[in-house]
């Protein structure tokens, strides 16, 4: 037997062992869907205006006028200013004098100043966030977006290391460390004194973030059997990520200070701790580095878990062809020949229109119309579907049509929220909503459709380098939404149009529906242009297997 799954299909496809693995591992991801979006509510900016100092004695009247309208940009209403008010020397003079404003005054005459003594914030939606507590506004509005992109920037720098320490130390205990590292520096944001040690944190959040999830996903990927490894990298990792994501407003809704959610969201984390005795390490990743002898061992304590009687001899030749080839890989392979070189160039440029899309989407929750905290459960409740669309297609279509179709329709929901008359409010939001379903099957679809072009070799590595490249469009997604400020339509036309260049682009891609888990470079599929030697496919005994049928016995 030279084939992986053809040497571990005695253990059956849905034994105790199987279901151990599918729901502990579902259970580390959960984390993700709220560390990775709770930036919506502790970084809100609610409305707020220039304190006018209570020892300031001001009639009524001026008081209530010391702050000028101005036009607001999406309601097209004149609102307080948020930034300036009317100097206040003068107001005083005026109201000493027994001035009345718009009366004995011509108000668009009165100098304005900036917000000298400090901002007032309305308390109605949240007690305190890091905006109201540092006071990110105005001039230093910049810094709101750039919170969420040094996030990012974190799980870019964890996307390049992890996946090369996965690969090289293995998929548990990278799987493991992370997800404390993730859970331990959340808990220290709670403590944070400043806006700079809040980012430098968020920083390191970020590295854990993404490579707890990417471990999580190569593991079960790698373990399980064909059949369930669709249901699990489709709908099995994300519907549980989605479920911490429905979990963020809830539990938001009652912690209206962002201290005390980030205490909330953190606790938890320390309950994964017993885990590590019940998620066992790779098969696949053990014998690809030699470790023939534990490999085994696994194996056959997942026999027993499923009470089969496992054969005499497990893994033959297989280890050996996987040696060959294990030997000094690392990044720099996914470049090395032209065939893997097209298919990680053509990834990595749709994993980053795809990131784009969905954090824009998911961060803009805040800014639609309606309760932020409905918007964003709304958010997070259309991604249940997207991910039980994203295992239908992947269980019984092409993979390429399954990428390529659900970018299109998104980018084309985009395209049309902008053409929506600015009275039809919720139709925008049912677009936009529809099309965050679009692009959220998309992302869990090329989750997996990347998992099974890479061989087990470099798999994580690749994983976690199409992750690394894609943080460049979630680096820069929070600016999609600040472009809000010049055009309300500007950020859905950027993303429309990315969007469905990339569904072409996807088309590029080999196909790898039916064919076997490559476990050596050589086995990959090849690129259009790229192939010189026939593509890898199933064999007889390998197509019995992945039927779910007995190698032996018909």
């Amino acid at each position: 037997m030279t084939d992986y799954e053809v040497a571990t299909a005695f253990l059956g496809e849905w034994g105790h062992f199987q279901q151990q693995v599918f729901f502990l591992l579902c259970l580390t991801v959960i984390p993700n869907g709220f560390t990775g979006m709770f930036i919506v509510f502790v970084a809100d900016t609610p409305p707020h205006r220039c304190v006018i100092p209570a020892n300031v004695n001001l009639t009524a009247a001026w008081r209530n006028r010391s702050i000028p309208l101005e036009l607001d940009s999406n309601s097209g209403a004149l609102v307080p200013s948020k930034c300036s008010r009317y100097r206040l020397g003068d107001v005083l003079s005026f109201s000493d004098r027994g001035f009345l404003p718009g009366v004995d005054v011509n108000m668009s005459n009165v100098p304005t100043e900036s917000c000298l003594d400090g901002w007032e914030y309305d308390q109605s939606v949240y007690i305190s966030t890091i905006i109201t507590e540092w006071d990110l506004v105005c001039d230093d509005r910049w810094k709101n977006p750039l919170t969420s992109s040094i996030f990012f920037c974190g799980v870019l720098t964890g996307s390049f290391v992890s996946g090369q320490l996965s690969d090289r130390y293995g998929r548990k205990i990278v799987l493991f460390v992370t997800m404390a590292v993730q859970t331990v520096f959340t808990f220290i944001m709670v403590f944070a004194p400043s806006w700079p040690v809040f980012c430098a944190l968020f920083f390191i959040v970020g590295m854990g973030q993404i490579s707890n999830y990417v471990a999580a996903f190569v593991l079960g990927t790698e373990i399980l059997s064909p059949k369930v490894r669709t249901i699990y990298s489709t709908a099995g990792v994300s519907l549980f990520f989605a479920a911490g994501y429905m979990f963020l407003p809830l539990l938001a809704y009652f912690l209206r200070d962002w201290r005390m959610l980030l205490l909330g969201l953190t606790l938890p984390g320390f309950l994964y701790v017993p885990l590590w005795w019940f998620i066992p390490e790779s098969p696949r990743w053990l014998l690809s580095r030699g470790r023939v002898e534990e490999a085994e061992a696994i194996v056959r304590d997942a026999a027993k878990k499923n009470k089969i009687k496992p054969p005499p001899v497990i893994f033959s030749l297989l280890q050996k062809e996987l040696q060959c080839e294990s030997k000094a890989l690392n990044i720099c392979d996914l470049l090395r020949s032209p065939n893997i070189r097209w298919i990680s160039l053509t990834l990595w440029l749709v994993w980053n229109t795809l990131t784009i899309a969905y954090f824009a989407l998911s961060l803009n929750t805040a800014n639609l119309h309606g309760n932020a905290y409905f918007n964003c459960f709304v958010s997070a409740l259309v991604e249940i579907p997207a991910y039980t669309l994203s295992w239908v297609m992947f269980r019984w279509w092409s993979r390429r049509l399954s990428l390529s179709s659900t970018l299109f329709m998104g980018g084309l929901f985009l395209l049309s929220v902008q053409l929506m008359p600015a009275n039809l409010v919720y139709l925008s939001i049912t677009l936009e909503m529809m099309g965050k379903c679009a692009v959220t099957t998309a992302f869990a679809i090329v989750y997996a459709y990347t998992a099974e072009l890479y061989p087990t070799v470099l798999r994580n590595t690749a994983l976690g380098a199409c992750s690394m490249a894609s943080r460049i469009g979630s680096i820069i997604a929070p600016y999609f939404i600040y472009l809000r400020s010049y055009s309300v339509s500007l950020p859905y036309i950027l993303m429309g149009s990315i969007t469905v260049a990339s569904g072409l682009l996807s088309l590029l891609l080999p196909e790898s529906y039916g064919m076997p888990l490559p476990d050596t470079i050589s086995h990959m599929q090849h690129f259009p242009g790229c192939c010189k030697k026939k593509p890898y496919k199933l064999t007889n005994t390998e197509e019995k297997v992945a039927e779910g049928k007995s190698p032996v016995f018909p």
